[in-house]
């Protein structure tokens, strides 16, 4: 097949073709080796066949961040509707998913958070706010349990949110083994629930 021959993938699919080698890129070798006419290259389309989907490689990397997002709130949700129905289990497991998560796709979580804060990113940060949305809930919940202090929802899920993310960072820097994530979940749940207990 040569360069300017196309396989030929229906109609989405070369979408999906190109963020699947995107992803695999990302992870392998890193955001600033990714381009467009690489990826074509890759897949074995011709150079001008990505930008029917992505006009450019800044909109490739959003559609990259949207994915991650979608994602990580897919499991997080999942984490939720499985565990049991009391606050401190299901934190557990949406702590554990999201740690989960950026551990295994560190350059993808990388990715998305950068991309979100960027100027004129506001479907990424869209579906960043869709991807927490079940948080706030959550946070919600264990306050109504009398588990958490009244008072904003959004402060505690910072504080969560910085805990966790935190744990993945020393994860992915190798300043902490990987074998202790579930070990640093538990401590985490366990000092978020001590530190923020009604008075």
């Amino acid at each position: 097949m040569t360069e300017t021959e196309e396989r030929p993938y229906h109609h989405g699919s070369l979408r999906d073709a190109l963020l699947s080698a995107a992803e695999r890129t990302l992870r392998a070798q890193g955001q600033d080796e990714l381009s467009l006419r690489e990826l074509a290259r890759q897949i074995g389309v011709s150079h001008a066949a990505p930008r029917r989907h992505f006009r450019d490689r800044q909109a490739l990397l959003d559609a990259l961040a949207i994915s991650g997002f979608e994602r990580l709130g897919a499991k997080l949700e999942a984490a939720i509707e499985a565990a049991d129905d009391d606050f401190a289990s299901r934190l557990h497991d949406a702590v554990g998913a999201f740690v989960r998560f950026a551990t295994q796709d560190a350059a993808l979580l990388e990715l998305m958070f950068s991309t979100k804060h960027r100027d004129g990113a506001e479907e990424v940060r869209e579906a960043a706010s869709a991807a927490f949305a079940t948080l706030p809930g959550l946070i919600e919940q264990g306050q109504a349990e009398g588990l958490l202090a009244a008072g904003t929802s959004s402060r505690a899920g910072i504080v969560l949110l910085a805990t966790v993310q935190g744990i993945a960072t020393l994860i992915n820097g190798g300043m902490v083994e990987a074998e202790r994530l579930d070990e640093l979940v538990d401590a985490a749940v366990e000092q978020f629930l001590r530190g923020n207990r009604p008075d």
